[in-house]
């Protein structure tokens, strides 16, 4: 079990995120309020992981939002499989989520109710004292999530893959199948259970695709 921060002589804290204003907000925002902490930086998911490896931090404050490698696209994806990784690796790290982008966690919300750390979410356009609140909780192995993570919808990670590759890279059900080694039998069974619980049904007058799509965007399951 780790050691509350008052007793760790020097505590070293890690921040992964891809956006330089944030990432040197939050930097100073910390550096100020533990001026005894280490506090390292990771801009993609790659580095984060090497970060992780070498350190073992006490804390790790990570985006959603990211490149999985240095010059990669960002993208929720990447911040998700970061997370989940970091859950599985180490299952007893102290995690503060900030994000715009949080209710996407509803991905990981079994992941979420098993973590053996402190695990907290802030949004970013909250205050700065939310994200201190969050931070002090997560190292105090508190659990926080917001309500539309605790109530919100659990899809299966395969629904997930077939709603990036068909939105964020504009693949057709065929594409979608080869990409995923499966059959476009099993491509349209995905996106009947999709629209179900998306409750996005058939109507005449409207486009099936654009209105699952749309109804993906406004519950913030793609970005």
């Amino acid at each position: 079990m780790r050691s509350p921060l008052s007793e760790v002589t020097k505590p070293t804290f890690l921040i992964v995120d891809d956006h330089e204003s944030v990432l040197g907000g939050t930097l100073h925002i910390l550096q100020q309020e533990y001026p005894q902490a280490e506090v390292v930086t990771a801009c993609n998911a790659q580095a984060a992981l090497e970060q992780m490896a070498a350190l073992q931090p006490d804390l790790v404050i990570v985006d959603l939002v990211m490149p999985e490698t240095a010059g990669a696209t960002a993208q929720a994806h990447a911040g998700l499989q970061l997370l989940k990784v970091l859950m599985e690796r180490y299952p007893t790290q102290n995690l503060v989520v900030q994000s715009a982008h949080i209710r996407t966690l509803v991905w990981l919300k079994p992941a979420i109710d098993n973590h053996q750390g402190g695990f907290t979410i802030v949004d970013k356009s909250l205050p700065i004292k939310e994200l201190l609140q969050m931070v002090d909780w997560s190292l105090r192995e508190r659990t926080y999530t917001p309500r539309e993570i605790r109530n919100g919808l659990q899809l299966n990670a395969k629904w997930l893959e077939v709603l990036q590759l068909a939105f964020q890279e504009s693949l057709q059900d065929t594409a979608i199948a080869k990409r995923m080694n499966i059959s476009e039998r099993t491509v349209q069974y995905y996106w009947n259970k999709i629209r179900d619980v998306l409750e996005v049904y058939p109507d005449t007058d409207k486009n099936l695709r654009i209105q699952t799509e749309l109804r993906a965007r406004e519950v913030g399951l793609i970005d």
